[in-house]
């Protein structure tokens, strides 16, 4: 039987999201200020804390992929290119030691198929080996690895066959995930097939996304003249028409690669989740839920865990989503500044899908480092209501261990615990990563 990973957390082991929920209102009542600070209590043993990373906004360099000539075409959606990244690819010890030493038992991190497999069926053992040194490196630090085998990167031969578009992808996203299963499987903790399987949907329930469609079709021509194909599809801009079947099928013969293993670890799919809260009579939030979710729901429901990943809430009438209030705070990224939201997608996930949940991820854009404090103690204490609820929450994994490359917004919108230098590439904790660090350690809230 797989061992659930707070009963093993020991295997020694956003944005453009944000950016997709920048759309809900403040208008009901505001959330309570901050006051004295609560009595905490303790945690199940082996509940994961963790910060969570992913390879294309981080690693550098990652010119194989599909979002890398992307930033680099003209006309382009990315206001900048990824370039160096944070130089994780070289530098990820350092990132796991820093995130060990602040106290964390978890790391989180996606391992890069475009970089694995950057001609189709032909795999890089070197790619496979670097991966490898990176799980053996969280073990050496005691971090849990949680693996995202697909972060919304896909290799450019991929795109260009025309994506999840394809009919035969399903069958090559699932030889992937096989072949790095056969090298990576025994040293993870836990996996999730994609990173926010619902994205597309998300993306295409923001209203304003109609007036960028002519720069996004614009973007991906020059994809596909580039690549010498008449098409170039993306993860994020799918036509869900074409593509969804095949991505849910190809994350079913994935999620049962993955399971075939070497390894013995939880595999799940983690899902963008953010708090639909209906007002007024005749409001649409269960319509919109079935929009923004889809099918997703339904396969996290067949999964071994459902990986909870949430910055705010979306409010909807009778009309749809509301438009923002003037008087509400926004982050950095421009949605509302609403930390109880993670309560309320940890409540519906658990009521739709029965299953454990992780939250994978959870955090803020912002400059002022206090706001990050007050968001992450005021989502934890939201965590701790659900549990006392009775709701089987079994980790917090904070988005994200560093300042990195927000995908189309560049490197303007700081989501991280730790800051990096765009030149010298240093490592600087800022004091939320301490105080979260400083409430894992204890493991309690």
């Amino acid at each position: 039987m797989t061992k659930p990973m707070h009963e093993d957390a020991s295997l020694s082991r956003r944005a453009l999201m944000a950016g997709s929920v920048g759309l809900a209102a403040a208008v009901l009542s505001p959330a309570p200020a901050l006051g004295a600070a609560k009595p905490t209590k303790p945690l199940p043993k082996g509940f994961l804390w963790g910060t969570a990373t992913a390879a294309h906004q981080i690693e550098g360099n990652n010119t194989n992929s599909d979002f890398w000539l992307a930033e680099n075409v003209k006309p382009t959606l990315f206001q900048e290119a990824s370039l160096d990244a944070c130089d994780s690819y070289h530098r990820y010890a350092e990132d796991i030691t820093l995130a060990a030493k602040l106290g964390f038992n978890a790391h989180r991190f996606g391992i890069e198929w475009a970089r694995i497999e950057p001609e189709p069926g032909k795999f890089s053992e070197a790619e496979l080996d670097h991966y490898l040194r990176v799980l053996e490196e969280c073990h050496k630090h005691g971090l849990a690895p949680v693996v995202t085998y697909s972060h919304w990167t896909v290799p450019r031969w991929f795109a260009a066959k025309g994506g999840f578009e394809h009919p035969d992808s399903p069958q090559i996203f699932a030889r992937f995930a096989e072949r790095a299963t056969a090298k990576l499987g025994p040293l993870m903790a836990a996996a999730s097939t994609f990173n926010e399987a619902n994205i597309a949907r998300l993306i295409q329930a923001r209203p304003e996304v109609k007036a960028i469609e002519p720069l996004v079709k614009a973007m991906l021509a020059a994809c596909a003249k580039a690549s010498g194909s008449d098409r170039f599809a993306s993860v994020l801009f799918a036509d869900l028409a074409k593509s969804e079947a095949n991505q849910v099928r190809a994350h079913e013969l994935a999620f049962d690669a993955i399971k075939s293993g070497p390894g013995d670890f939880p595999v799940g799919v983690t899902i963008s989740m953010q708090d639909v809260q209906g007002v007024g009579p005749g409001n649409k939030a269960t319509e919109f839920e079935d929009l923004i979710y889809g099918p997703w729901i339904a396969q996290a429901a067949k999964a071994d865990f459902v990986g909870v990943q949430t910055y705010t809430r979306i409010l909807v009438d009778a009309s749809g989503v509301m438009p923002p209030a003037k008087e509400a705070e926004k982050t950095a990224a421009g949605y509302e500044f609403y930390p109880e939201g993670l309560g309320g997608t940890i409540r519906y996930a658990a009521r739709k899908t029965g299953k454990p949940i992780y939250v994978t991820e959870n955090g803020i854009g912002t400059d002022d480092d206090t706001r990050r404090i007050a968001y992450t103690d005021r989502a934890l204490a939201s965590v701790r209501a659900c549990m006392d609820e009775g709701i089987d929450v079994r980790g917090y994994i904070h988005w994200s261990l560093l300042d990195n490359f927000e995908w189309v917004y560049g490197y303007r919108q700081q989501f991280g615990l730790v800051s990096v230098d765009r030149t010298t590439f240093k490592r600087t904790p800022k004091p939320s990563a301490c105080h979260l660090g400083a409430r894992a350690k204890a493991n309690r809230i």
